[in-house]
C-alpha cells in the first residue's frame, strides 16, 4: 500500500495483492525462517512484485491478473529467501542458510527455482500453443472493450451493478 503512493494513491485491491504477495513470498520459507526474516522476505517481496506490476502495465504483455509478478516472482524470491535466511534454530530437521553460514541451501534453491521455471514455461507454453490450435485465446477487440464479464458471461460483476452499462451496436442485450 505505501508504494502505490508513489505513483498514485492506494486501492483496496493494491492492498490486498500486497498481502497475497506477501504470504506467497514466505510460504516456501515458513518452516524455516524466523518471524523477522518473514518480514524482510515479505517486504522485499512487495517491491519486486509491485515494480514488476509497473513494468507489466508498461509493455505489451496481456497478464490481466498479476499472477506472473505475484506469485512467479514473490514465489520465486520467497524460495531464494529461504536459502538465505533458514536456520535450524527454528527447524533442527532443515539446514542452515546464507546468513547463518552455510551456502549450499541456497545453491540448492537456486536449482529448485531454475527447474521449475523451465518446468513451468514448457507446459504452459504447450498448453497455450493446444488452446490457440483448438479454441483460440484471445477474444475480439470489441469483447475487450465492452468487458469480458458482459461479453462473455451475460453478466455484470457486483460491483459495476448500480454502473450505468452503454450499449454497443450490435451486441447481444446486457442481462443483469
Amino acid at each position: 500500500m505505501l508504494l502505490s503512493w508513489t505513483h498514485r494513491r492506494p486501492t483496496l485491491l493494491g492492498t490486498v495483492t500486497g498481502a497475497i504477495v506477501g504470504l506467497a513470498a514466505v510460504t516456501p520459507a515458513a518452516g524455516y525462517i524466523t518471524p523477522i526474516a518473514g518480514m524482510a522476505i515479505g517486504i522485499v517481496a512487495a517491491f519486486i512484485s509491485y515494480y514488476a506490476m509497473v513494468w507489466r502495465n508498461k509493455s505489451r504483455l496481456d497478464e490481466s491478473l498479476d499472477v506472473w509478478a505475484c506469485h512467479g516472482l514473490g514465489g520465486t524470491w520467497g524460495t531464494l529467501a529461504a536459502g538465505i535466511f533458514a536456520t535450524t534454530a527454528v527447524n533442527a530437521a532443515g539446514g542452515n542458510g546464507l546468513v547463518n553460514g552455510s551456502y549450499t541451501l541456497i545453491l540448492h534453491q537456486l536449482l529448485a527455482v531454475v527447474v521449475v521455471w523451465a518446468y513451468a514455461f514448457v507446459i504452459s507454453y504447450g498448453l497455450a500453443r493446444l488452446l490457440k490450435a483448438v479454441m483460440g485465446i484471445r477474444v475480439s477487440k470489441t469483447e475487450e472493450s465492452i468487458g469480458l464479464d458482459i461479453s462473455q458471461a451475460r453478466r455484470t460483476s457486483l460491483w459495476r451493478f448500480f454502473e450505468v452499462i452503454p450499449k454497443h451496436k450490435g451486441n447481444p442485450p446486457v442481462i443483469l
